[in-house]
């Protein structure tokens, strides 16, 4: 039997994330306009996940795909610096590196604005023979390239249960491409655990309240479903029991990232061995030292923080 190299391979986008906060629609000039504050930050689903599951301990490689260009050269260096193997990273001479502009409100809600450079698919299926070193994969995030693609997905999933890994599904609304359910039949059951947010869960069950949109999940076949409220919290529901956990009480600065710390945070404790309520009440956690800060990457620095807050 292979060694297993990684306990967690993070797969799907990588990409700077420039977050305006406090923007003024009031023009102070012709052409100008007035904000609190602008940063740069290394982003996306993958990285954040990956970044938090080796910030936790865990042994973390990311699959994406990084442009060769200045904003990949951030990206990589960021990944290398919090630990992550980028072993498996894909560069291409004809894919800029995807930049993102986030809005932030004061609340710590946002919007942001993607471009062409998010819809490429460096079709992560062609990588899968690392599956073999590996013990759990996080796809990050459904319904968004690369995972945009019922094929890719199948195949990639297909791949992953093959070789015994857990697989944790995160989420996304679409942007370019629009996927339903239906179109995900096939890959839906090959799932451990899906993690949409409310506003997400909506719009791809068409239910209001969490248990519907939970059964929805359920009834095509995924075993484990999470629905995460933001602030309220979470909802976890699977054949033998449902639970409703509410969120840790903190003052929230910037969201961008949270639902990213929560999947790797109760992908890290789910590998641990720990139970499901116990790895939601720290994936809880996660999300909220994550939004407690400006930044998907600035606020978790390990895992002794997270416990601290629980205690």
């Amino acid at each position: 039997m292979m060694k297993q190299d990684y306990d967690v391979i993070c797969i799907g986008m990588a990409l700077i994330d420039s977050i305006i906060k406090g923007f003024d629609p009031n023009p102070v000039s012709a052409s100008g306009y007035r904000a609190e504050s602008g940063s740069l930050f290394v982003g996306g689903e993958a990285v954040n996940e990956a970044v938090t599951a080796a910030k936790l301990g865990l042994r973390a490689a990311i699959l994406c795909s990084l442009g060769r260009d200045d904003a990949g050269e951030m990206v990589l260096h960021s990944l290398k610096a919090y630990g992550v193997d980028t072993s498996l990273v894909v560069r291409s001479d004809g894919h800029p590196t995807p930049v993102t502009t986030m809005f932030v409100r004061s609340d710590g809600t946002r919007k942001s604005i993607t471009n062409h450079s998010h819809a490429y698919n460096f079709h992560p299926e062609q990588y899968v023979s690392a599956f073999e070193r590996a013990g759990a994969v996080i796809l990050g995030s459904l319904f968004r390239a690369p995972f945009d693609d019922p094929d890719v997905i199948e195949a990639v999933l297909t791949a992953a249960k093959k070789n015994g890994l857990k697989v944790f599904a995160d989420t996304k609304l679409p942007n370019f491409r629009t996927l339903t359910l239906e179109d995900l039949r096939g890959a839906l059951p090959l799932m451990d655990y899906i993690t949409p947010n409310e506003d997400e869960a909506k719009y791809y069950t068409k239910k209001e309240t969490p248990e519907e949109m939970a059964d929805v999940f359920l009834s095509y076949g995924v075993p484990n479903v999470i629905i995460k409220l933001g602030g309220k919290g979470c909802f976890f529901k699977n054949a033998g029991t449902s639970c409703f956990l509410p969120a840790l009480s903190v003052h929230a600065v910037d969201a961008t990232g949270a639902g990213d710390h929560f999947i790797a945070g109760f992908a890290s404790e789910i590998l641990r061995g720990n139970t499901p309520e116990g790895a939601l009440r720290f994936a809880n956690a996660c999300g909220a030292v994550c939004a407690s800060s400006m930044g998907a990457l600035t606020g978790l620095k390990n895992r002794e923080q997270v416990m601290s807050l629980l205690r």
